[in-house]
């Protein structure tokens, strides 16, 4: 896969045949619309038939955030209208069920907000790491009236534990970079001045390794994933939750307060979900 064109909003750049960089950059704040999801469809499908590529990083041009919730100013049609792809699933919960069967290694270096989409790729690589000082990692979308659409009910149960889970869940607050990795949530949080150096070296080091080998440990690993349908189950219910009076209420009331600008309300969206009244 080539490096991507100006306009796009994931720019994958070759560090070397084995190992790709894929960069959100969707300023100012880095919200997932229509075409950031169809470029990650685009981005799953040479990561899947490249022969060469062994891992691949995920990382933010955009100060602060690494990958937002999804744009709600963007026509709902223009994201449900999309094929299914071939796990069968809409095109967002195709790419997160396919990432981790992937023959490669996917590592999130995550600085800034991961809330919503940024939390559930967080659990879709196979590996994460937060900057320990900037890292903020969010699902927030029970706080207003909906249900996460990208699989966090399948995989943080398994990951973290039910109750912890819950806590996420439930509580719609910001998680910082230490607790994450207290709870599990990344592998490590590292003091931001090291997070590039570290993920570069251990992205590197993988990218000397045998393609099969990589491929066939992660097959094995994977028997521990939560099924498709599980994830399935998340979309179908995220969409349906979109329409309900309450969430469009909340929603209503978070715009009107700055939300999907650069701003307090998205920088500390946890405090003020908590501020609605419901």
């Amino acid at each position: 896969m080539k490096a991507t064109n100006t306009n796009a909003q994931l720019r994958v750049s070759q560090r070397s045949p084995a190992y790709w960089r894929v960069t959100i950059d969707n300023p100012p704040i880095n919200v997932m619309g229509p075409q950031m999801v169809r470029e990650f469809q685009e981005l799953i499908n040479a990561l899947e038939t490249d022969e060469h590529v062994r891992v691949v990083v995920f990382d933010s041009a955009v100060d602060g955030y690494f990958l937002n919730h999804s744009d709600f100013t963007a026509k709902l049609e223009d994201l449900t209208g999309m094929p299914a792809g071939p796990s069968g699933l809409p095109p967002w919960p195709d790419f997160l069920v396919r990432l981790p069967r992937a023959p490669i290694a996917s590592i999130a270096l995550i600085r800034g907000r991961a809330t919503g989409n940024g939390s559930e790729i967080n659990l879709a690589c196979d590996m994460s790491f937060a900057s320990r000082e900037k890292a903020i990692i969010s699902q927030w979308e029970v706080g207003v009236g909906m249900v996460a659409g990208g699989g966090p009910m399948a995989r943080l149960p398994r990951l973290i534990g039910r109750n912890r889970a819950l806590e996420v869940l439930l509580g719609s607050e910001d998680i910082r970079g230490d607790q994450a990795e207290a709870y599990g949530y990344v592998n490590r949080s590292l003091p931001d001045a090291d997070l590039d150096a570290f993920v570069e070296a251990l992205a590197t080091r993988i990218a000397r390794f045998d393609k099969w080998a990589i491929a066939n440990t992660k097959r094995l690993v994977n028997t521990s994933l939560a099924p498709d349908v599980e994830l399935g189950a998340g979309w179908d219910a995220c969409i349906a939750s979109l329409g309900r009076p309450a969430a469009q209420e909340n929603i209503k009331a978070l715009m009107a307060r700055g939300f999907h600008k650069p701003g307090d309300i998205e920088d500390r969206l946890g405090f003020h979900i908590g501020e609605l009244s419901h």
